[in-house]
């Protein structure tokens, strides 16, 4: 039976003050026993805490696993180490932790804790959707604390009437402005340089438009093959996995109408009626997607074994390793481009960007010799980076064209994408989360293709490990 614990203390009498400019906050992790709040959470914290002195961090870890205080102590130290945090900075957050053993799902165990949070507590459910759900369920009629704000993990939903579900469930604890769907695909360096890109340049606001852009490839290919994910991988697959929530979200910053303000409700007023615009390229699942699976190769020095043979695969559930939609925004600003969104593991090259296709020029002058090479911009995510092809004079021959590439990295925030959803977290600030309304229209686009999926109408083609892909990308 499982025991309701007391309410979290304000922390130990000896833990230092906090300075004049410095909030108050306390994060609850539930789940904290699990792979994420180690390996991302934590990290994530201990580079919020490097980078900015603003708060001061309660932590409270719960779970259902018997864990001690000072095994509790020791995870969230090793954690913080990995990411590099000043010690001073680390010890303060050890100062004011602890752990409390809590079944999530039982009424009687979470509602008395979660009641007893000081106002404006963070509670974060990183947890499986599903035991996510069922906490909530637990919290329905519970006297919450005021400014609770609720992070929750992807997937939103497994449909579109899963998702519609959630969300209602979610608003009878809190308001939608508290609830913070996370997406790390969202951190707020990739979000401002797509932004500023388009909206703070000459050369590229103009011209963002069906009038100059021939087509748009938003494409996430991995080297990483399964990873010991088939727990969760293997039920899901490529689309579900990268392209109905990540992608999905890219396409919608990327085409999104330009905004007044970097105003939350602004941004993703916007990215909903860009996604509400969306539909497949032809209107058929069956010609406007593309689904693959991998079989054994070689990535590098590693030997890969066919995604049937990984462990706890089941190969009857035909799970893709890769996926591809083609999609039309039905504006004026989009009219005739094509959108592809594509997401493969176990391949040759890795590749995380935005590219963006020019037109042809209408005219090239009589006396050049040579093709005029394409303008096509190309926007890295992971890491930040920018190149622009064009064509240009050689160094030779001055009427023979030649392609030249301006290229720049950007560099990567300092801050782990984790802690960058901290932060926003921390600040009440739902700017880089997901709406309920975002989540739905997500799944009402994949839906179709997920139906022809289902129903093998869409053949599953296969590509070696290693590999550029099925052999219309090798």
């Amino acid at each position: 039976m499982t025991q309701t614990p007391s309410p979290p203390s304000a922390g130990p009498t000896d833990a230092p003050a906090p300075g004049a400019s410095e909030t108050e906050v306390t994060l609850v992790i539930l789940g904290a026993s699990g792979d994420l709040t180690h390996r991302l959470l934590l990290p994530g914290l201990g580079t919020l805490l490097n980078t900015t002195g603003r708060y001061r961090i309660t932590l409270i870890g719960a779970a259902v696993d018997e864990l001690s205080a000072e095994a509790w102590a020791e995870r969230v130290r090793s954690a913080l180490a990995s990411a590099g945090t000043k010690q001073a900075r680390a010890g303060d957050v050890l100062a004011r932790t602890r752990y409390v053993r809590l079944d999530v799902t039982d009424p009687a165990a979470i509602g008395p804790f979660a009641s007893q949070l000081p106002a404006d507590s963070v509670l974060y459910f990183a947890l499986p959707p599903a035991i996510t759900l069922r906490a909530c369920e637990a919290l329905v009629g519970v006297p919450l604390p005021a400014g609770l704000k609720l992070a929750l993990e992807k997937p939103f939903g497994t449909s579109r009437a899963t998702a519609q579900a959630a969300n209602e469930l979610l608003v009878r604890l809190v308001p939608e402005r508290q609830i913070f769907r996370v997406d790390h695909f969202l951190g707020k360096a990739t979000v401002l340089n797509l932004l500023g890109l388009r909206f703070t340049n000459r050369v590229l606001q103009p011209v963002w438009n069906a009038e100059h852009i021939e087509s748009v490839q938003i494409v996430v290919d991995e080297a990483l093959a399964l990873e010991g994910r088939a727990g969760y991988y293997d039920r899901n697959g490529a689309l579900k996995d990268m392209v109905q929530s990540h992608l999905l979200l890219v396409l919608a910053l990327c085409a999104m109408e330009e905004v007044s303000t970097l105003d939350e409700r602004e941004v993703r007023d916007l990215v909903v009626h860009t996604l509400r615009a969306t539909q497949l390229w032809t209107g058929d699942p069956v010609t406007s997607s593309r689904r693959a699976r991998y079989v054994a190769g070689r990535v590098g020095q590693r030997e890969i074994p066919s995604y049937v043979d990984e462990e706890g695969v089941d190969p009857s559930r035909s799970t893709e390793t890769l996926a591809e939609i083609d999609l039309r925004i039905e504006t004026g600003r989009w009219a005739g481009v094509k959108f592809t969104l594509r997401s493969g593991k176990a391949l040759g090259d890795e590749r995380n960007a935005i590219t963006v296709v020019f037109k042809p020029v209408p005219h090239v002058p009589t006396g050049f010799t040579g093709e005029a090479a394409r303008n096509v911009l190309s926007i890295g995510m992971k890491p930040q980076t920018i190149a622009l092809r064009l064509s240009t004079n050689g160094a030779g021959d001055k009427f023979d064209l030649e392609e030249t590439v301006l290229a720049e990295d950007l560099g990567d925030s300092e801050l782990r994408p984790y802690g960058e959803i901290l932060e926003f977290l921390f600040a009440g600030d739902p700017l880089l989360s997901v709406r309920g309304d975002i989540a739905e229209e997500c799944w009402r686009i994949v839906e179709p293709v997920l139906t022809a999926w289902a129903e093998d109408r869409v053949p599953l083609e296969e590509y070696r490990a290693g590999s550029a892909g099925p052999l219309a990308y090798a």
